[in-house]
């Protein structure tokens, strides 16, 4: 049997290689061409003096930017650094890691071309600005990890005013994949989700997009009670109406006995318990855990250390326990969300990813998981099943399509092999690169 050593010495290998393998990559992502070089005489086609034609079309006709150019598969990820995983604000250069790793992840899952672009200004005014500028060269953009109150905002104006799709994955994406995973638990547990008592802690960017997509799939807002750094949400909270509008709509709908105190006054008696609040590992305690109704389900989802280690929540008496790491069971991780929303956002050539675009990809998510097998140690799949992310791509398009936010229409099945298609080249060609040495395999 697994000692606790030896699993916090597992834990803590993945910044111990990274440590070391990032400055020997020198960086996760680099540009190769996609089109044919046969000889110099090719760039009279792809340069001057070939390119004036496509220019011209484009010129006459706007949208054919599409088809001529890489946008239609462009994005970008664009942070401040304010506030970058448990990190806090480290800053737009300290980020740059994070960034390319997302940029990574999107196209090795996803198949989408993203690009990180870690921003020296932590204005918000100045970001909506950047990234409504930023607009001709792009297909979407991805904020990430930038902090709130501000988050919020920067996310709603460029919403309002773009012409792509504006996403922030600490918001949407968390969401998202997090209403798969307790979509499963709750079956395993065999409990309906208009019906189960939720404590949450945490009443960041991530909590509140999670809080407002579970409430729209069904959960209670009256058998909800909500956390933050200051105590339970609650309608006698004047800083939250003063200050953080999100969260005080979200406590004048929760809370319906209007309890006062922390997060341990909110778990006793709870069905669920999801964190996304301090790293730990004793930001939540295992007494708390032992108050919680029968068969509890707990998500602890700080990074790069959750809230409680798994097998401590376990022994408190949860029966589920998922967190946000892939070295641990049950991972609730944006990776397996938004790579297939974002390719199925592209596909159709979305205008905006909506909330039952979300829902859409998060059913699926779960399904996807049931197809392979529903057990307690798989929630929702892993990144290895990579048919998840066409799948998902599928759900997202044809909901996109549903509620007339596609620029572009097309059969399920079409979308299915077009998305297939993509990610393979991707995956295939990173396998590749790897066969022929340009990928260096060290250890």
């Amino acid at each position: 049997m697994t000692t606790k050593e030896e699993l916090l010495k597992k834990a803590e290998k993945p910044g111990q290689d990274a440590l070391r393998l990032h400055p020997f990559y020198r960086g996760k992502i680099e540009v190769i061409p996609k089109c044919r070089i046969r000889d110099n005489q090719d760039f009279a086609i792809w340069y001057t003096p070939g390119v004036a034609a496509p220019c011209r079309d484009i010129q006459k006709n706007p949208e054919r930017v599409f088809e001529h150019t890489n946008k239609w598969n462009t994005i970008a990820v664009v942070s401040d650094g304010t506030r970058v995983l448990g990190l806090g604000d480290i800053g737009p250069e300290a980020a740059l890691p994070v960034m390319e790793g997302k940029a990574l992840l999107f196209k090795y899952l996803g198949g989408v071309d993203a690009y990180p672009l870690c921003l020296d200004t932590k204005d918000p005014d100045e970001i909506v600005r950047i990234v409504l500028a930023l607009q001709p060269s792009l297909g979407g953009v991805n904020l990430e990890d930038i902090s709130q109150p501000k988050c919020f905002d920067i996310l709603d104006n460029l919403r309002s005013q773009a012409r792509i799709p504006i996403w922030h994955d600490d918001q949407q994406g968390t969401a998202t994949v997090t209403v798969a995973g307790l979509i499963n638990a709750l079956k395993i547990v065999d409990k309906k989700i208009d019906q189960v008592k939720v404590a949450m802690m945490g009443a960041g960017a991530a909590g509140i997009c999670v809080m407002n997509l579970l409430l729209k799939v069904g959960v209670d807002p009256a058998k909800v009670v909500i956390c933050d750094i200051n105590g339970l949400l609650n309608t006698k909270r004047d800083d939250l109406k003063n200050d953080y509008p999100q969260a005080w709509e979200l406590a004048q709908k929760t809370n319906k006995e209007g309890l006062d105190g922390y997060i341990d006054t909110a778990m006793k008696g709870a069905d669920v318990l999801i964190a996304y609040s301090k790293p730990g590992p004793d930001t939540i305690k295992k007494e708390w855990i032992s108050t919680m109704a029968d068969d509890a389900i707990v998500f602890v989802c700080a990074n790069p250390i959750p809230e409680i280690w798994p097998w401590e929540a376990k022994e408190a008496g949860a029966r589920i326990v998922a967190t946000g790491r892939s070295d641990f069971p049950n991972q609730v991780n944006n990776s397996l969300g938004f790579p297939g929303i974002f390719r199925g956002t592209l596909d159709v050539m979305a205008r905006t990813i909506t909330d039952g675009m979300c829902i859409a990809a998060a059913y699926e998510l779960a399904k996807v998981a049931c197809d392979k097998g529903l057990d307690e140690d798989r929630l929702i799949p892993t990144m290895d099943d990579w048919e998840v992310f066409p799948r998902e791509a599928v759900a997202v398009g044809v909901q996109a399509m549903k509620e007339g936010v596609a620029r572009r229409t097309a059969s399920a099945e079409v979308l299915y092999q077009e998305a297939e298609t993509i990610i393979k080249r991707s995956r295939d060609q990173v396998q590749h690169l790897q066969e022929a040495g340009f990928i260096e395999m060290v250890e």
